[in-house]
């Protein structure tokens, strides 16, 4: 997950492969919801692990609910109707799937509770709900603006409510009103059908449809009169169905369905879920039928690959699908006229107003958007048309993970996802799962080289955390051969040269954190010994290994970037990086550091004697025949004497952004 204000995509010409995708968040929460109704112990698999799941298990915790977690199982021991904490205070942070349910099961429970989230979730509308709620009997309080949260909830006996008439409630604003009334209700229908009557068209049946399935589940059969008319019928109680499997995200689908139907390559694969999914958003495999993807399925998995092309323009009621959707419209970018979705207006009332989100950020990219209360009509572009864009995704996860497909456009122009973090309210590993299927058309690189001692290990490494980039220490290369060598019993010599080359050209090397991992096992000490100075020398001269060194530092260019830090990695390994920075310090300034880095080591050493080693040093590194040091002739030079890190990262920082195209955003 990409905890950093920015993610640059470079460009991505194809993708091919197989994704596993995260259980569903609607299902997930409902589910663990409903399993803290019912009684006994249910155990759920594969359940979402997310901000917004963790928000609903956190508040569940709070109300008394045991809850165990093991790997991807979570095993609930359910409240079967009776609270054990009285009252609480409860955060749901942007969570719709945890702040209605809860409202509603809540002010049936009794207790004194409060409820509150994010500013975005104190501006989305729950006053239908409450009114529905309060027309029983249940004391609820608006703690901020009247219809909207944080709320207060206040203890009511079941005795108390006024259940004879039917329940109104709206349909048109949000299907999580009606959810939450389905939910919560039963707990109240022990002696008596309970009815809600549904005022308005009832929008995102398909989230209805789910709804039911999962009471169903849970012992309560719902009589459904049309979308008008829902009866919970007299003597429903909560079951546990003892287990209880999750199913993929079809949401979370349809961003690698639009991928299978953009990207050149031999299509994906996608596991997890499939057309017979209860979920309503498995119907964006029409829409994307429509426009021209072909698409296969099977029990719980989906294959996509590009048919048409460009993509076939649609004009579509997406009311069944209002969260799929938004994939639609960047994916109409690439179709062969404009591309109208009607009856959205839901999107207005989500995690942030979707339509005027997507118009916004569609403009950025240099197309013509059309929009109103309920419909966004998006014109498609040509390879000429197409801006570098910073794309704002308004704490919106949605918007994040659509936009990504935009860095597949025709002109090869990068995409800049801002907070890539929001991806993690129901899908937070979405774009290292993107970078497992996606071939770029280019990886950028960072070079940054310099001195024995200059601190370009440190720079490096910082700067690589802020970009969200991979990191090489190439450095640590040859030891880590050496003590590869080592440890399978060779010698550097002749004899062994080309045995030592196939371990150094397939190193299982990770780094990070400052650590350098050999097969998952932390080597860091290990090879920073005498003796493994010595084996770095002795592999160093053998020609094979040098090659085979050079093709393992290339392997390291993966999506989304690269930061390499050494001494010839901006003028023989990576010569087309888009930065390449020399940092340099005086020797003294070295000396010193280095000096305090031992001496906080416990080994016994002199100022002096390090400066007279490392200008000896520098002397046989600027001589050396082979990838002598030396700035390549387009770096950029950093003498970082009196400089702190922090000041050296945002200088190489700054000079990243000079290089992209996407100014000063």
């Amino acid at each position: 997950m990409f905890s950093i204000p920015f993610l640059d995509l470079p460009p991505l010409a194809a993708a091919s492969g197989t994704v596993r995708l995260p259980g569903s968040k609607s299902i997930s929460n409902r589910v663990l919801l409903l399993a803290a109704l019912a009684g006994g112990t249910t155990t759920v698999h594969d359940p979402l692990d997310s901000d917004d799941t963790r928000v609903m298990l956190d508040a569940l915790d709070a109300l008394g609910c045991r809850i165990e977690r093991e790997g991807a199982t979570l095993r609930i021991e359910g409240l079967d109707g009776r609270l054990r904490t009285a009252s609480a205070k409860l955060f749901l942070g942007n969570a719709g799937t945890a702040m209605r349910p809860l409202t509603a099961a809540l002010a049936l429970l009794g207790g004194e509770f409060e409820l509150s989230g994010v500013p975005r979730m104190h501006e989305r509308p729950i006053g239908d709900l409450v009114d529905a709620l309060v027309q029983l009997g249940c004391r609820i309080d608006y703690l901020g603006n009247p219809g909207y949260p944080p709320l207060a909830i206040h203890p009511v006996p079941l005795d108390a409510l006024q259940l004879d008439a039917p329940i109104r409630v709206r349909g048109d604003v949000s299907s999580q009103f009606l959810t939450a009334l389905l939910l919560a209700l039963p707990l109240a229908a022990s002696s008596r059908d309970i009815t809600i009557d549904v005022m308005g068209e009832l929008i995102s049946k398909p989230y209805i449809e789910i709804t039911l399935n999962l009471l169903a589940r849970f012992g309560i059969v719902v009589r459904r009169e049309g979308w008008e008319r829902f009866v919970i019928p007299a003597g429903s109680r909560y079951r546990s169905p003892g287990d209880i499997h999750v199913e993929a995200d079809a949401s979370s689908a349809s961003y690698f369905i639009a991928l299978g139907a953009i990207a050149r390559g031999e299509g994906i694969r996608i596991e997890g879920v499939g057309a017979d999914s209860i979920q309503g958003d498995i119907r964006f495999v029409d829409a994307a039928r429509q426009m021209g993807a072909r698409i296969e399925s099977g029990p719980n998995w989906l294959t996509v690959s590009r048919d048409a092309w460009p993509l076939k323009a649609i004009d579509l009621d997406a009311n069944h699908i209002p969260d799929a959707a938004m994939t639609l419209a960047v994916m109409a970018l690439y179709a062969d006229g404009p591309c109208l979705l009607r009856n959205i207006a839901s999107w207005r009332v989500k995690e942030t107003d979707r339509i005027e989100a997507m118009t916004q950020e569609l403009r950025k990219l240099g197309a013509t958007v059309e929009d109103g209360p309920d419909f966004i009509r998006v014109h498609p572009l040509g390879a000429a048309g197409w801006r570098p864009a910073a794309i704002r995704t308004y704490d919106d996860h949605r918007v994040a993970m659509c936009f990504s497909l935009a860095a597949f456009n025709p002109a090869a122009l990068p995409v800049r996802i801002l907070d890539p973090h929001c991806v993690a309210k129901t899908f937070p590993d979405y774009f290292e799962t993107l970078f497992s299927v996606a071939e770029p058309a280019d990886v950028p690189v960072l070079c940054i080289d310099g001195p024995t001692a200059s601190g370009k290990g440190t720079l490096a490494v910082a700067t690589a955390y802020q970009l969200g980039y991979h990191y090489l220490d190439s450095g640590s290369l040859y030891r880590v051969t050496g003590l590869a060598m080592r440890r399978n019993g060779l010698e550097a010599d002749a004899a062994h040269e080309a045995q030592i080359a196939e371990l150094a050209r397939n190193l299982p090397l990770q780094f990070g954190e400052g650590k350098v991992l050999l097969a998952g096992e932390d080597v860091s000490d290990a090879i920073r010994t005498e003796a493994a100075g010595m084996d770095a020398s002795r592999v160093s001269a053998l020609p094979s290994v040098r090659a085979a060194l050079l093709s393992l530092q290339k392997s390291f260019r993966r999506l989304p970037g690269l930061v390499a830090d050494g001494r010839d990695m901006g003028t023989v390994v990576f010569p087309d990086a888009r930065l390449k920075v020399y940092l340099t310090a005086s020797a003294s300034q070295r000396a010193e550091r280095r000096h305090k880095q031992l001496i906080s080591k416990g080994i016994s050493t002199t100022i002096d004697s390090l400066r007279a080693d490392l200008e000896a040093r520098d002397q046989r590194d600027s001589s050396r025949s082979v990838a002598p040091l030396k700035p390549a002739p387009d770096a950029r030079l950093l003498d970082n004497s009196s400089l702190s890190v922090e000041q050296s990262v945002d200088q190489v920082l700054s000079w990243w952004q000079e290089v992209q195209p996407f100014g000063s955003a």
